[in-house]
């Protein structure tokens, strides 16, 4: 983490490896989760507009608070637009969408701060409050990821059963006959609009599934004790004994401590030519993802603004997230009992052309990571 009154980026030597549990911070509770939006890949706007902070405000007190205060006030203001927006009345239902998306940020951005400078605060407030932010933020990622992934998978349907299927996706092993090449394409055109449909039936029961659950969790009580303690999180930040006057030590090494948790996880990234559809590598590559992300919220609370180095690298993790998940649907609807051979063969080839976009994401964060000492081959 590079000091506010440091000119250059110097890479810290990694250390242990975290935990594995994607979409939860790493070693001691839940946490933050998400979807590809402008916020995951990094391009979400600063909390600070006026760039990097001098190193003498970098206290508690002059840093810390101010920002768990100003995103608990975005959570708030992000909840009265959802209910505005959710009325019966109201169609805005894009609207409401960003609303939630809103929401969500905000409370990825408190959770994950929480997790990080835990030190610094109330501990047991802290990972109380981390907690049940981790579970909202959970509920409401459900819908938007069931809605993209359905969205991704029919797109893909479409471009695979064309007349570009063989050369542009790589579907074609070398030296296949130009009659095989046709018996292909021609069996795919067959059971992709039926593997489409199958699709769109099973995302958009989870996604209503996920849409109900969202709106029962928004009128519960939890969701309401949730709200009260962000609430009381916009006036009072609860801080630890003895560290309200701390100076930038005291942001500064578990800021630190999170940028090396993310170079020992990038650095222990399988290496590019490990052989295709491994699934097991998923995880350690989801991890890195959530590490990513709990290093910019630090960089935020220290530096003010997210590190813009790392936007290229953030959004490739989360296509490769997003990539790994639609190929689990596409696999787990071939799994459909009874479904007729083409439409298996189908979503089968669906299958394969989602493994090949995880190896493209890949191959994107390595081409995108700055610190390319972190991905050396042993």
């Amino acid at each position: 983490m590079r000091r506010p009154d440091q000119q250059t980026t110097t890479r810290p030597t990694p250390d242990a490896a975290p935990g594995t549990t994607p979409d939860t911070p790493p070693a001691e509770a839940t946490g933050p989760g998400t979807r590809r939006t402008a916020d995951a890949g990094g391009a979400a706007p600063s909390p600070d507009p006026a760039g990097p902070r001098p190193a003498g405000d970098l206290t508690t007190e002059a840093a810390l608070a101010p920002y768990l205060r100003g995103q608990a006030a975005e959570f708030l203001r992000s909840l009265r637009l959802h209910h505005e927006h959710s009325a019966p009345a109201d169609s805005g239902g894009h609207d409401a969408a960003a609303a939630t998306r809103a929401l969500r940020r905000s409370a990825r951005r408190i959770s994950g701060s929480l997790h990080t400078f835990r030190a610094a605060l109330d501990p047991l407030w802290a990972d109380q409050l981390r907690a049940e932010l981790a579970w909202l933020s959970g509920i409401l990622a459900r819908e938007h990821a069931y809605a993209n992934r359905l969205t991704r998978l029919v797109e893909a349907l479409h471009q695979l059963s064309g007349p570009a299927l063989p050369a542009a996706r790589g579907v074609r092993a070398a030296g296949e006959s130009a009659t095989t090449d046709a018996q292909g394409r021609a069996a795919l055109g067959v059971g992709a609009a039926r593997a489409g449909a199958l699709l769109e039936r099973r995302l958009t029961l989870a996604r209503t599934r996920s849409h109900s659950a969202a709106l029962q969790a928004l009128g519960s009580s939890r969701f309401h004790a949730v709200a009260d303690a962000v609430a009381l999180l916009a006036s009072d930040v609860p801080l630890a004994p003895g560290t309200a006057g701390r100076t930038a030590e005291a942001l500064l090494e578990p800021a630190e401590r999170a940028e090396q948790r993310l170079l020992t996880a990038v650095a222990a990234l399988p290496p590019d030519d490990t052989e295709p559809y491994n699934e097991a590598q998923d995880a350690a590559w989801h991890q890195a993802r959530l590490l990513l992300r709990l290093h910019r919220y630090a960089h935020e609370v220290v530096l003010g603004a997210a590190d813009p180095a790392l936007t290229g690298a953030g959004r490739a993790l989360d296509l490769h997230r997003d990539a790994v998940e639609a190929a689990g649907a596409a696999a787990a609807a071939a799994r459909t009992p009874r479904i007729a051979p083409a439409t298996a063969y189908a979503l089968g080839v669906l299958h394969a052309d989602q493994r090949h976009e995880v190896e493209a994401a890949r191959t994107v964060f390595r081409e995108t990571w700055p610190y390319a000492a972190a991905l050396s081959t042993p």
